[in-house]
């Protein structure tokens, strides 16, 4: 049997719930966001039981990162799982550097796939560890703000709270 430590955590972006396998993350929930990770954690983990755990080290982490500390999250473990294709997807956004973002086309060109752009748009949205991979600094071509499970209110707040929009931006977030 797999036992998935879970904690909740406080953050400026609200309440998230944390999942860790064997030290790894595996899973992060936005409170109200748009999906359910859990769900994809007993699709994975079938035989899985989930237990509340202190999580102390990943705990520690965003809460730096959300200090200040952009780059606290950088060393965390994570095994997101998915197809070989999402994982490429996953393993290039965390290359995307702090304070930057990359169009989905730059994406798919990081990953040798510069025609997957859609297929790199579907994966970067089933990301289940959304801020540690950092999805949210993925943007529309035009530089648009587009597709977030968080809400784009979150996605803007931590574009802002790394160095990639105005300071003033992370206001709009409530």
């Amino acid at each position: 049997m797999t036992r998935i430590d879970t904690v909740r955590v406080t953050s400026p972006v609200g309440w998230l719930r944390l999942f860790a396998q064997e030290g790894q993350l595996v899973g992060l929930e936005f409170e109200k966001g748009d999906r359910d990770p859990r769900a994809g954690l007993v699709r994975r983990f079938p035989e899985a039981t989930f237990e509340e755990a202190g999580l102390e080290g990943q705990c520690d982490a965003l809460r730096r990162y959300f200090d200040g500390d952009i780059h606290a999250l950088d060393a965390l473990r994570c095994d997101p799982g998915g197809t070989p294709f999402q994982a490429r997807v996953w393993r290039a956004l965390r290359t995307i550097p702090v304070g930057r973002t990359w169009s989905y086309a730059t994406l798919a060109r990081e990953i040798g796939d510069p025609k997957a752009v859609r297929a790199v748009g579907f994966a970067n949205g089933a990301n289940p560890i959304a801020i540690v991979i950092p999805c949210h600094r993925v943007i529309g071509a035009d530089g648009s703000l587009v597709g977030y499970g968080g809400g784009l209110e979150r996605k803007r707040f931590l574009l802002a709270h790394e160095g990639a929009l105005p300071a003033d931006q992370k206001e709009l977030f409530a």
